[in-house]
């Protein structure tokens, strides 16, 4: 019989027995039990990301979180059940997610974000449908109910801690690392309390979309050609490079369209993320994305089942929260907002939160009023000393103490309806502040609210120069509330006297605010009808031209 050669010998078909193999080859030869399928307990080994089926980059970060917070429940059980001799946590094996907030589900803590009835769970596990479930925390929220899960900076948290700020935002971490597509939202009602100015540090190198949020808020009749123009002028002063800016309304669908289109010529593939500060829209925005594209994507059309939950909560997305909602490659992520200590959501109560949302268009509110300006000029005087000695409370969150300014300035403030304003004279804003806190001054809202209230203990003193009488001379922005303007009193009543009057001058003006909350002072917002009129447009160098971001309505 010739001699077999080495390939021969190493094939399974060649090898009749068991007996051949032991008597007539050497030790080395025992590989070849490796090359029977039918004793292999694995399968052979194949690159990671090279599959027909490979998870994309946030898939796997979505599982990678998921397993974190599966992970941390369990260990903050195990510590509870050292103390007392309870039942252990009861988290999903498969470590699912509730739908509307991310938050990973569980039955054990009835109060806790991620709590569903332990039967409902179990059925619903049994018949793999765990992706369908809404947490108890979500189905409160979506009925109206505030309930907060994240713990405030410097102020009332609004109910228990479940998770802080910080945590919120280490989840967001891997996005300077990743290759993504970032939507950035911003509220034009909280412009700058809402922008998030250190978005590179979350979002990297990777390119940005921005969208502003909550135009159909503005005051009637405002040009939306100039606030294109005012939002262009601010990114560039903020020195942040962005693909293009879109106006947009989630509620009246203005602008969606726009973006749409944007995102699907700059996706390529890539994971796109909802990116913003907390309760600047998100979830609003992504059911409002979906709506449009449902007409004629069947994918996006199934993905709004299952859509986000929205509610006047910060803090209402706790995790991030996967949807298909593209044909192509990639997914569209939600993801938790980030949690600014300088806002005013992080001090009032969580049963005020809704006073502070705008839920209709906003109306300026001038002081001094119409009426006062008109019947003084009836009588042949000015407007006496204006707004001198006099004190103007916005709700019981800001107090502004004027301390000079010019007869013809008046103070118009954009903010919620719900917020009354109040002007007294500052000799007696001390007695009138102890006397109406929770009465006519809401938020906080009622006697018992107003004894835990930390009261306006920040105060910023505010040195303006009054040198055009043809237009406002800034905007005095409260985070997470809105803004006033300080402007003529010829420009804001329409009213024009036969004399010219002096504005040029100095204004000092004293805020009061909560301590965490932050004032911004910047050029004017073109608002109403008015605003289209004194608005002026910078000439652009062609250099200028091409690095600007171009804007869409």
């Amino acid at each position: 019989m010739a001699l077999k050669t080495l390939s021969t010998f190493l094939t399974p078909l060649s090898l009749p027995n068991h007996k051949f193999l032991q008597h007539h080859t050497k030790p080395r030869f025992i590989l070849c039990e490796f090359s029977r399928p039918s004793k292999s307990r694995f399968p052979a080994a194949v690159p990671e990301g090279t599959g027909a089926a490979a998870p994309s980059p946030g898939e796997k970060f979505l599982e990678r979180q998921q397993s974190i917070e599966a992970a941390k429940l369990i260990l903050k059980d195990n510590k509870k059940s050292r103390k007392k001799e309870n039942k252990p946590l009861k988290a999903s094996n498969a470590v699912a997610s509730c739908y509307g907030c991310g938050a990973p589900l569980q039955t054990s803590d009835t109060d806790a974000p991620g709590f569903v009835d332990p039967e409902a769970y179990e059925l619903k596990k049994k018949h793999h449908q765990l992706k369908t479930v809404l947490c108890r925390r979500c189905r409160l929220l979506s009925h109206g109910k505030m309930i907060t899960a994240v713990g405030g900076h410097g102020g009332y948290s609004g109910g228990n801690q479940f998770i802080t700020a910080e945590e919120l935002r280490q989840k967001l971490s891997h996005l300077r690392h990743a290759k993504a597509l970032i939507v950035k939202l911003v509220d034009i009602v909280d412009f700058n309390g809402s922008f998030l100015s250190r978005v590179r540090d979350l979002a990297g190198a990777n390119p940005i979309i921005m969208v502003v949020t909550k135009v159909d808020l503005l005051p009637r009749d405002t040009d939306l050609n100039c606030i294109g123009d005012w939002v262009v002028e601010a990114i560039t002063r903020k020195k942040l490079n962005v693909l293009s800016v879109h106006l947009t309304s989630s509620k009246s669908l203005v602008g969606i369209t726009g973006v749409i289109s944007e995102i699907q010529k700059e996706k390529k593939g890539r994971d796109v993320y909802i990116l913003g500060s907390a309760n600047v829209g998100k979830s609003a925005f992504i059911n409002a994305l979906l709506k449009t594209m449902a007409y004629n994507d069947t994918v996006a059309a199934a993905a709004q089942r299952y859509k986000p939950i929205q509610s006047a909560v910060p803090g209402t997305t706790l995790g991030p929260i996967q949807i298909d909602a593209f044909l192509g490659g990639g997914k569209l992520y939600d993801t938790p907002g980030v949690h600014l200590h300088h806002r005013q959501t992080a001090v009032v109560h969580s049963e005020d939160l809704s006073s502070l949302a705008p839920k209709s268009r906003l109306r300026g509110l001038s002081f001094p009023s119409s009426q006062v300006v008109s019947d003084n000029t009836e009588k042949g005087a000015s407007t006496v000393d204006g707004l001198n000695g006099f004190s103007i409370f916005w709700g019981g969150l800001v107090r502004i103490d004027v301390l000079k300014v010019l007869p013809e300035t008046c103070l118009t403030f954009y903010g919620p309806k719900r917020l009354p304003v109040h002007m007294v004279p500052t000799e007696k804003a001390d007695e009138f502040y102890q006397k109406e806190l929770g009465v006519l001054l809401t938020p906080p809202s009622g006697r018992e609210k107003a004894e835990n209230w930390r009261g306006l203990d920040s105060e910023r003193k505010l040195q303006i120069k009054f040198e055009d009488a043809e237009r406002p001379v800034c905007d005095i922005a409260i985070s997470g509330l809105g803004w006033l303007t300080v402007e003529p009193v010829s420009r804001s009543h329409k009213f024009s006297q036969q004399k010219s009057i002096d504005t040029a001058g100095e204004l000092l003006l004293a805020v009061h605010i909560p301590k965490p909350v932050e004032i911004f002072v910047r050029p004017p917002l073109p608002v109403g009808k008015a605003g289209a009129e004194w608005y002026q447009y910078r000439e652009l160098t062609d250099k200028e031209e091409e690095v600007r971001p171009k804007w869409y309505f």
